[in-house]
């Protein structure tokens, strides 16, 4: 039995990949994001049954779901510039050019989705998926921002405190901030986890802190009408505490992506699935790795000396098939076989 190796990319005869683990609940939001048809919340069901390269269709979806919150931020945006002009509140002016910010930091992930559309070549072998894992790191870094930032202004309000003045035109401002960032951070997080790009993940996540921070003014609005003003700079501790705990979630998930960490599971479902076949004598080596949103499988096994050369192709053909639809976001196998005397 000769090396041989295969390389098999994923397109299905239908979808099997329709995130049963990550749905967000049926809230308010939720029913707006698909009525509007944002990506993640249409009812198609599949992306890879309508065309044969699922990796560039996963590409333009987050594309797609990148400009949508880019639009949806944009929007919020420019909502919250005419509420400040209306009110002249110099609080609102400093959230709205925060959220101005926090939109910019898409970019990074779009010039990424960008470039992964890019074949390889003789310097990037395996292309630009890992562009995405790049996009990833600046998104954490604005997290933990966000993060140093809320609860450096709540010690302040602490040590200082300020009332909050034009307190209708601060609340329209924070209902509005909310639902936008909302919106975005529930498109963002199911199409993240859809296609399997944790640097979307990252940066949905970075929108929902800023929708709570806008939440939290909102709370610190009924404080004041209540003549509790000392609970503005109280939620906003707790909500930078609960941001440090998103943030070192993050951290770990571009950590574990960066270092082509995988889910044992899989690695152990995929060990199962290969002993089943009495013709693999051995697992001489079992790799897997993101790049990007795709994950790529390297294996080399030992067989049945008696295989022929037919046989053995047969046996290559049949094992992408099952990892193709057993593994998420299935990127493409490398598979050599060797005798086993």
């Amino acid at each position: 039995m000769t090396d041989v190796h295969v390389h098999h990319d994923h397109h299905h005869d239908h979808d099997h990949n329709h995130d049963h683990h990550h749905h967000e609940g049926g809230n308010l939001l939720t029913t707006i994001a698909a009525a509007l048809h944002l990506p993640g919340y249409t009812h198609e069901h599949s992306y890879t049954g309508l065309a044969g390269d699922s990796a560039m269709q996963d590409n333009q979806l987050g594309i797609r779901t990148v400009k949508y919150a880019l639009l949806a931020l944009g929007i919020t945006t420019v909502l919250q510039v005419i509420i400040y002009i209306a009110s002249g509140s110099v609080a609102l002016l400093a959230d709205t050019v925060h959220n101005l910010g926090d939109a910019l930091n898409s970019i990074p992930l779009w010039i990424a989705f960008v470039l992964a559309r890019r074949p390889p070549n003789k310097r990037y072998t395996y292309g630009y998926g890992r562009a995405e894992d790049v996009a990833g790191l600046f998104i954490v870094v604005s997290i933990a921002f966000s993060a140093a930032y809320i609860m450096w202004e709540s010690i302040q309000k602490l040590i200082n405190p300020q009332p909050l003045e034009n307190l209708g035109w601060v609340a329209l401002a924070a209902l509005i901030g909310f639902a936008g960032n909302e919106i975005v951070a529930l498109m963002q997080i199911r199409v993240g986890r859809k296609i399997g790009s944790e640097a979307m993940v990252a940066d949905g996540l970075h929108a929902r802190t800023d929708g709570l921070t806008s939440l939290a003014v909102l709370i610190a609005v009924a404080g004041t009408l209540l003549g509790f003003p000392i609970i503005d700079p109280i939620i906003g501790l707790v909500i930078g505490l609960a941001i440090v705990g998103i943030t070192w979630g993050a951290m770990k998930s571009m950590w574990y992506r960066l270092m082509n960490a995988v889910d044992p599971h899989l690695v152990e479902e995929t060990e199962k699935r290969l002993q089943e076949h009495p013709e693999v004598k051995q697992i001489s080596r079992l790799q897997m790795q993101w790049i990007g949103h795709r994950l790529h499988v390297e294996m080399s096994l030992k067989v049945d000396e008696s295989l022929s050369l037919t046989q053995g192709d047969e046996l290559r053909h049949h094992l992408a098939h099952h990892l193709e639809h057993d593994l998420p976001n299935f990127g493409g196998v490398t598979i050599e076989l060797t005798a086993h005397g």
